[in-house]
């Protein structure tokens, strides 16, 4: 079943229980991905470029996330929460720390990275690989402590 497919499908249930919260966060992906297609000119979008406006509303709202915490608006972070729970359903399975730390040692030696200046090249050779299934801040910080 195609990301649109699901998310019609989940849209359909939504609204037949009532859950307006996470009937309009669906309908916020889909006109992102619709949008996203416009934008691309293209009728359908492939998997990889599903999964990049996925990760990039995940990454929206974890920001925004931050900054309600700091102006201590209580009411939009739970709100905020709970989007990025809906979002997070229609990731792939999150790597763990250690697959993903695996994933990077393998990286650098396939690059042949020996220090910090080689740290655009590794992150250039990982995103793709772990595209939608790490967290790119994440990444970084990992690779910093491998090429340290």
């Amino acid at each position: 079943m195609s990301l649109l497919e699901r998310l019609n499908e989940d849209m359909k249930s939504a609204m037949k229980n009532k859950e307006k919260e996470r009937l309009s966060v669906i309908r916020m992906i889909k006109s992102s991905l619709q949008n996203e297609a416009i934008k691309l000119g293209k009728s359908q979008l492939s998997e990889d470029e599903e999964m990049t406006v996925l990760s990039r509303e995940v990454k929206q709202r974890k920001e925004s996330l931050q900054e309600f915490k700091k102006a201590g608006r209580q009411d939009l972070v739970e709100k905020t929460e709970k989007e990025l729970a809906v979002v997070s359903q229609y990731l792939p399975q999150q790597l763990s720390e250690d697959e993903l730390r695996q994933i990077i040692r393998q990286t650098i030696s396939e690059v042949q990275a020996t220090s910090r200046k080689d740290m655009g090249k590794v992150m250039a050779a990982v995103m793709p690989k772990v595209k939608g299934r790490a967290d790119g801040s994440l990444v970084n910080q990992i690779v910093q402590k491998e090429l340290s």
